[in-house]
């Protein structure tokens, strides 16, 4: 247990220097961070991963040309990893209702959930050119009332 600081704040939580070999590329929308970050501790037995979020989250590898920057940027960012912290995993998370691709993309809602879900391959390829021995995973949160459920997409 931390002691607390005459200023500042401590977190009460210990801090662990083993790493995991392990990322996940999501969205960063705040309504799903919580379940993201849920789903891959307890769902994937993942107690601490690094965390790559940014809006679209893995939509911005699959070679859309509004996120070019993106891609670009996040493809340096994954190779840094790949290479720092000997990454062997990667865990990509795509969600329903994500802004990036109704309003960035400009996809119709009923259309989103398969373009997402391609574009979980097309970014599993992206991250493959940084990697091809990196375990890549893909998942769609759909919502169900007020949970989230996280279905494994197949990625080849």
């Amino acid at each position: 247990m931390c002691n607390t600081p005459d200023h500042g704040y401590r977190s009460p939580l210990g801090y662990v220097a083993e790493r995991i070999h392990a990322a996940a590329v999501y969205c960063s929308d705040g309504r799903v961070g919580e379940h993201f970050d849920d789903f891959l501790q307890q769902g994937l037995g993942l107690p601490r991963y690094d965390r790559v979020a940014l809006p679209g989250g893995p939509g911005c590898l699959a070679g859309h040309t509004e996120a070019r920057l993106e891609q670009e940027g996040l493809i340096g960012e994954l190779k840094f990893l790949a290479d720092a912290h000997k990454l062997e995993r990667v865990v990509l998370i795509q969600h329903e209702g994500c802004a990036f691709y109704q309003s960035r993309l400009g996809v119709e809602p009923a259309r989103a959930e398969s373009l997402q879900k391609a574009d979980l391959v097309r970014a599993a390829f992206q991250i493959r050119r940084v990697s091809a021995e990196l375990q890549i995973e893909g998942y769609f949160a759909r919502h169900d009332g007020d949970c989230l459920v996280f279905e494994a997409v197949g990625i080849k």
